[in-house]
């Protein structure tokens, strides 16, 4: 069983457990521990697991950062009104060889998603995110994938593996399983221009931090269609975090990277959340474990509408276009918003289908005064080609 790569919690860990409030998380969630074993995945519908891997990692990375500061800071916080059962499943020491790594957290994170259990895998560093995706392969699935980032993590030539390329792998490594790829908060002096090119190439979608900056609910309809959500520590701006020989400058506050967090949790496809390149701080890893927090109640707070369950639970909207009529979806539930794509499926005979799309209220508004969307003509002409 894939799970048996899991070593317990450090003992250390767990003494801190026993001296908390007996409300805290470190007493109310499962806990992987030497003396009581793996705990019962019954009922269970998240489940932490750590990952000491960096040698991947660059020069720009803390290897002396350890995910056990972000488990104490964690057992530490109260839970939300939630009903999703939580445990902690420890850690995935490094491999003989990274590939070794890579294999075994593919296997964790296949096995549990399968189960219906949403992985958190608080990292190492961000190269982990293509072990992430490989595990979709056991699901024969296409997958979308988010990255929270600065920078697009491509390389300009074949250098491997590493936390600053391991996107190119995603993209050019059989089998090819990336239906979308999309980015939230890059900064453009992280990127070239030739990356940039890449991504309208791909019809991949890009948000920049400036964006976010002016509307962070921007963000919840790049995320409400992901599987997989890789959140890049150095992303967020260097002042929240505490450390200042392995951050940035610039990027997201504490309060928009929880907002994001809790975003990429309600969305009702998000199967697996990663947490890389963290820095050995103690203001850093009370912000992470506070990611984690405000992701599980995202998660509680799903709405489990997607995909379409019945029609008569959205209303539609018509809107004539001058050259195409869209139609858009809203939630009875929720008030979000969804927007038709059309594509053919066979160009012999004309066969098409329909895609729904997640957008925003604005997106309907714009269209209604004769503004295309961008994400909906990007969308088409990515599935006409």
């Amino acid at each position: 069983m894939s799970l048996e790569f899991l070593s317990p919690i450090a003992e250390t860990v767990i003494d801190h457990v026993n001296n908390l409030h007996p409300q805290t998380l470190g007493k109310t969630i499962r806990l992987h521990s030497q003396a009581a074993g793996m705990p019962d995945l019954d009922q269970v519908k998240i489940a932490i697991i750590s990952v000491e891997e960096t040698r991947n990692a660059g020069d720009s990375v803390d290897a002396t950062f350890h995910p056990d500061t972000v488990r104490k800071a964690f057992y530490e916080l109260f839970s939300g009104n939630w009903n999703q059962r939580i445990a902690d499943l420890g850690n995935l020491s490094q491999g003989a060889q990274v590939t070794d790594t890579y294999y075994a957290l593919k296997e964790v994170v296949a096995t549990l998603v399968k189960q219906g259990i949403v992985p958190i895998v608080i990292g190492g560093s961000q190269d982990l995110t293509y072990a992430m995706y490989r595990a979709y392969d056991h699901l024969e699935q296409m997958v979308n994938l988010v990255a929270i980032d600065h920078s697009f993590d491509l390389a300009t030539s074949d250098i491997g593996i590493t936390a600053e390329s391991y996107l190119n792998n995603i993209i050019l490594d059989e089998p090819n399983n990336l239906h979308s790829f999309t980015n939230i908060g890059y900064q453009s002096y992280y990127n070239s221009q030739e990356g940039l090119d890449l991504m309208q190439k791909l019809f991949f979608d890009v948000c920049r931090l400036g964006d976010v900056f002016r509307d962070v609910t921007i963000v919840e309809p790049l995320l409400r269609n992901a599987d997989v959500v890789s959140l890049d520590v150095q992303s967020i701006q260097g002042n929240d975090l505490g450390s200042y020989d392995f951050v940035k400058p610039n990027g997201l506050n504490s309060r928009e990277i929880c907002a994001v967090a809790r975003y990429a949790g309600i969305s009702d496809k998000v199967s697996s959340f990663g947490i890389f390149n963290g820095v050995a701080s103690v203001l850093g890893s009370e912000l992470l474990a506070q990611i984690v927090w405000y992701f599980i109640e995202g998660v509680h707070s799903r709405f489990y509408e997607y995909p379409f369950t019945s029609k008569e639970q959205y209303t539609k909207y018509n809107v004539p276009m001058q050259d195409e009529d869209m139609v858009f979806y809203k939630s009875n539930k929720s008030g979000r918003w969804w927007v038709a794509v059309s594509f053919f499926q066979n160009f012999n005979n004309n066969v098409t289908t329909e895609a729904l799309l997640p957008c925003t209220n604005q997106d309907y508004l714009d269209a209604c005064n004769q503004i295309m969307p961008e994400r909906w003509w990007k969308a088409y002409q990515k599935n006409m080609n």
